[in-house]
């Protein structure tokens, strides 16, 4: 079973030249910056297939190694979060599977304890078969 984290933006304007530069720029910057080649990274979907009405969406998923996830969910967040301060008058909506991600004026998107350095390390030291309930599993994730 697979996570995704998802992005949508909404407004009536398309996007301006100017906007679609300014997008293409960060996506390009943000796949640059990624950290692992062979996981999904910020994946914006193209324009045409778009609902009337939405300007940008995408979705990424998540990893199954939990070691990586939380590089990768800050990664995307924080690609998100450019984006949503580059078309600021849109309607943001981003949530991983049924769970929105809050937007905060200051920090941008974020989950509860994505850079928490302690949680990483813990999570990297499972390896990836460390799922809840697996036999041999080190890390139990979920509450």
């Amino acid at each position: 079973m697979s996570v995704s984290l998802y992005y949508t933006a909404c407004r009536t304007a398309p996007l301006s030249g100017p906007e679609s530069a300014a997008v293409t720029r960060i996506v390009a910057a943000r796949h640059a910056s990624f950290p692992y080649e062979d996981e999904e990274g910020l994946y914006v979907y193209e324009p045409r297939a778009a609902e009337p009405g939405t300007v940008l969406d995408g979705s990424t998923k998540m990893p199954f190694d939990p070691g990586r996830l939380l590089p990768v969910v800050a990664h995307v967040l924080d690609s998100v979060t450019e984006l949503r301060r580059a078309l600021p008058d849109a309607e943001w909506r981003v949530h991983l599977d049924d769970l929105d991600v809050e937007w905060d004026g200051a920090r941008g998107y974020e989950l509860p304890g994505m850079r928490d350095a302690d949680l990483a390390a813990e999570l990297s030291a499972a390896g990836p078969d460390a799922v809840a309930g697996a036999p041999g599993g080190r890390a139990t994730l979920g509450p």
